[in-house]
């Protein structure tokens, strides 16, 4: 078993980022994602990688899509705010068919909003939130472990269905110290190769990289195919995780942070004779409608807990098609419920 050793989940994800092949990140400071780019700064170009730290976010994004039309691994990092302002960029690397990683350490918002740990992110990341018709591969872990090896899997997937990946991580999350144990490094030489970059024409015909297409019929040809890969993801690429599930009366769904939080509930609940069981979606796009609807089928209420006002809740609602009653307990601001707050939901529940 590979050694494990106390980092950060900001740390984690960088460190497996650079393991994972990543040669290429751009960033700029916003807090509670400022380790990321610390830690790339210092470990990057020890790994013979380009750390830049761009004059703003809009650049950082855009020296993305110019990495990665290269062929090279590439990622960026920030925080809420500054995720909107590279949504243009990130459709701009939808619309090109190019692979890129984002890291979004979630805070408080909207607005400035402050840098405790929230949700409310889920439907920027989840429902495309740049202009277009796109998507985006959304990873959500929930302890430093599975952060850092769902980087590597965002690094892998993007590559695979050449559409950009998005870790949506949180403030609590990314600032948690845990013991873990880090993925082999690769060599960069060993990935599958990338014959559409842009490496230069000696020995074949130009390859060529866009994100627009000003025929009209061309532009829907071309995202009828991007589609037809989103498709192929749904089918392929779903990913949760059940607790307690196979007995259970009543059902939690949360993810991420919550989704940690949630499973100690579950514990408390069944102590107390409470049939709990737990569903965290891993993968939040693609959503796992078809897994959780069966489930609804056998349960007698659906609780989602997130720390917004109800955004992952539209698809549990979804997933459930009024098989069983759907309650909804929330927090927003940064304020996080412990898991008695969740507890006493649950009760009402019951």
């Amino acid at each position: 078993m590979a050694q494990r050793q106390l980092m950060t989940g900001n740390e984690a994800m960088a460190e497996a980022a650079i393991r994972a092949g990543c040669r290429a990140y751009f960033g700029y400071p916003i807090t509670p994602q400022n380790e990321i780019l610390e830690y790339m700064a210092s470990h990057l170009p020890q790994a013979g990688g380009a750390f830049v730290q761009a004059e703003s976010e809009v650049a950082a994004i855009n020296m993305c899509y110019g990495a990665a039309a290269a062929g090279v691994r590439t990622m960026t990092s920030s925080s809420s705010p500054g995720i909107s302002l590279k949504l243009e960029g990130i459709s701009y690397l939808a619309g090109a068919d190019l692979p890129c990683v984002i890291l979004n350490v979630a805070r408080g918002g909207p607005g400035l909003g402050n840098i405790a740990p929230a949700q409310g992110d889920y439907f920027q990341a989840t429902k495309g939130g740049g202009h277009g018709d796109y998507r985006l591969i959304v990873l959500a872990p929930s302890t430093v472990q599975e952060a850092a090896e769902l980087a590597t899997l965002a690094f892998d997937l993007s590559d695979e269905y050449r559409v950009p990946a998005l870790l949506l991580a949180d403030g609590m999350l990314g600032q948690m110290l845990e013991p873990v144990a880090l993925p082999t490094p690769r060599d960069p030489g060993s990935l599958p190769p990338k014959p559409w970059a842009l490496t230069g024409a000696a020995g074949r015909g130009p390859n060529y990289v866009a994100s627009f297409a000003l025929d009209p019929l061309d532009l829907r040809d071309l995202n009828l195919k991007r589609h037809a890969r989103y498709r192929e993801i749904e089918a392929r690429e779903l990913r949760w995780e059940e607790v307690s599930t196979s007995d259970a009366d009543l059902l939690i769904v949360a993810y991420g942070t919550m989704g940690r939080i949630a499973k100690t509930v579950v514990r408390q609940a069944r102590r107390e004779g409470i049939r709990l069981g737990l569903f965290r979606p891993i993968t939040v796009w693609p959503f796992p409608y078809a897994p959780l609807g069966e489930l609804a089928e056998r349960v007698k209420a659906v609780l989602t807990v997130e720390l917004s006002a109800g955004q992952m809740w539209e698809d549990v609602r979804l997933a459930v098609e009024g098989r069983c009653p759907t309650p909804f307990y929330g927090e927003m601001g940064g304020v996080v419920p412990t898991p008695s707050d969740i507890l006493r939901e649950v009760k009402r529940c019951a």
